[in-house]
Protein backbone atom coordinates (compact mmCIF):
# COMPACT_ATOMS: atom_id res chain seq x y z
CA UNK A 1 0.00 0.00 0.00
CA UNK A 2 1.42 3.33 -1.05
CA UNK A 3 1.98 5.86 1.67
CA UNK A 4 3.80 9.05 2.53
CA UNK A 5 5.07 9.72 6.02
CA UNK A 6 6.26 13.17 7.06
CA UNK A 7 8.60 13.99 9.91
CA UNK A 8 10.59 16.91 11.22
CA UNK A 9 7.93 19.35 12.28
CA UNK A 10 8.16 21.32 15.51
CA UNK A 11 8.41 24.76 17.03
CA UNK A 12 11.07 27.25 16.06
CA UNK A 13 11.67 30.93 16.70
CA UNK A 14 11.34 33.60 14.05
CA UNK A 15 14.34 33.53 11.73
CA UNK A 16 15.12 29.93 12.54
CA UNK A 17 15.35 26.91 10.27
CA UNK A 18 13.64 23.56 10.11
CA UNK A 19 13.88 20.62 7.73
CA UNK A 20 10.92 18.40 6.94
CA UNK A 21 11.26 14.94 5.48
CA UNK A 22 8.79 12.72 3.65
CA UNK A 23 9.35 9.01 3.14
CA UNK A 24 7.53 7.27 0.31
CA UNK A 25 6.85 3.56 0.33
CA UNK A 26 4.72 0.99 -1.44
CA UNK A 27 4.35 0.36 -5.14
CA UNK A 28 5.43 2.90 -7.71
CA UNK A 29 4.81 5.95 -5.56
CA UNK A 30 8.55 6.31 -5.07
CA UNK A 31 8.78 7.31 -8.75
CA UNK A 32 6.03 9.91 -8.53
CA UNK A 33 6.72 13.61 -8.49
CA UNK A 34 6.56 15.02 -4.96
CA UNK A 35 5.52 18.26 -3.43
CA UNK A 36 4.87 20.11 -0.21
CA UNK A 37 1.71 21.97 0.66
CA UNK A 38 0.70 23.73 3.82
CA UNK A 39 -2.51 24.72 5.54
CA UNK A 40 -2.72 27.42 8.18
CA UNK A 41 -5.70 27.65 10.54
CA UNK A 42 -8.72 29.06 8.76
CA UNK A 43 -6.99 29.10 5.38
CA UNK A 44 -6.98 26.91 2.32
CA UNK A 45 -4.18 24.48 1.66
CA UNK A 46 -1.55 26.11 -0.54
CA UNK A 47 1.33 24.92 -2.69
CA UNK A 48 4.81 25.37 -1.23
CA UNK A 49 7.30 23.51 -3.45
CA UNK A 50 7.48 20.61 -5.87
CA UNK A 51 10.08 18.40 -7.50
CA UNK A 52 10.08 16.20 -10.58
CA UNK A 53 11.37 12.82 -9.47
CA UNK A 54 13.17 12.04 -12.74
CA UNK A 55 14.76 15.33 -13.70
CA UNK A 56 15.02 16.88 -10.26
CA UNK A 57 13.49 20.11 -11.56
CA UNK A 58 12.11 22.17 -8.71
CA UNK A 59 9.19 24.55 -8.40
CA UNK A 60 8.36 27.04 -5.67
CA UNK A 61 5.58 29.29 -4.61
CA UNK A 62 6.72 32.88 -5.09
CA UNK A 63 6.37 33.63 -1.40
CA UNK A 64 8.66 30.77 -0.43
CA UNK A 65 11.23 31.09 -3.19
CA UNK A 66 14.66 31.90 -1.81
CA UNK A 67 13.81 30.72 1.71
CA UNK A 68 12.74 27.11 1.17
CA UNK A 69 14.63 24.38 -0.66
CA UNK A 70 13.11 21.11 -1.82
CA UNK A 71 15.34 18.14 -2.56
CA UNK A 72 15.12 14.42 -3.11
CA UNK A 73 17.11 11.35 -2.20
CA UNK A 74 16.39 8.68 -4.75
CA UNK A 75 18.17 5.95 -2.82
CA UNK A 76 16.17 6.58 0.34
CA UNK A 77 12.91 7.46 -1.45
CA UNK A 78 12.64 10.64 0.54
CA UNK A 79 11.91 14.25 -0.27
CA UNK A 80 12.95 17.05 2.06
CA UNK A 81 11.96 20.64 2.56
CA UNK A 82 14.59 22.87 4.11
CA UNK A 83 12.97 25.99 5.52
CA UNK A 84 15.09 29.00 6.38
CA UNK A 85 14.26 32.44 7.67
CA UNK A 86 11.01 31.21 9.12
CA UNK A 87 8.29 33.72 9.92
CA UNK A 88 5.19 33.44 12.14
CA UNK A 89 3.07 33.37 8.97
CA UNK A 90 4.80 30.12 8.01
CA UNK A 91 2.99 28.43 10.88
CA UNK A 92 0.86 25.66 9.39
CA UNK A 93 0.43 21.95 8.97
CA UNK A 94 2.76 20.88 6.18
CA UNK A 95 1.73 18.02 3.91
CA UNK A 96 3.73 15.89 1.55
CA UNK A 97 2.02 14.95 -1.72
CA UNK A 98 2.77 12.65 -4.62
CA UNK A 99 1.48 12.78 -8.16
CA UNK A 100 1.74 10.60 -11.25
CA UNK A 101 2.04 13.81 -13.23
CA UNK A 102 5.44 15.31 -13.97
CA UNK A 103 4.95 17.87 -11.23
CA UNK A 104 2.46 18.41 -8.45
CA UNK A 105 1.51 22.09 -8.25
CA UNK A 106 -2.09 21.93 -7.14
CA UNK A 107 -4.10 19.89 -4.69
CA UNK A 108 -6.09 18.37 -7.53
CA UNK A 109 -2.96 16.96 -9.17
CA UNK A 110 -1.98 14.94 -6.10
CA UNK A 111 -2.75 11.24 -5.94
CA UNK A 112 -1.44 10.63 -2.42
CA UNK A 113 -1.09 12.69 0.75
CA UNK A 114 0.82 12.29 3.95
CA UNK A 115 -0.78 12.82 7.33
CA UNK A 116 0.81 16.23 7.83
CA UNK A 117 3.31 17.63 10.30
CA UNK A 118 2.86 20.78 12.38
CA UNK A 119 5.30 23.67 12.06
CA UNK A 120 4.96 26.51 14.53
CA UNK A 121 7.03 29.67 14.31
CA UNK A 122 7.01 31.76 17.47
CA UNK A 123 7.59 35.50 17.45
Amino acid sequence: QAQLVESGGGTVQTGGSLTLSCAASGGTIRFFSKGWFRQAPGKQREFVAGINWNSGSTYYSDSMKGRFIISRDNAKNTVSLQMNGLKPEDTAVYYCAASSLSVVLTEHSANYWGQGTQVTVSS
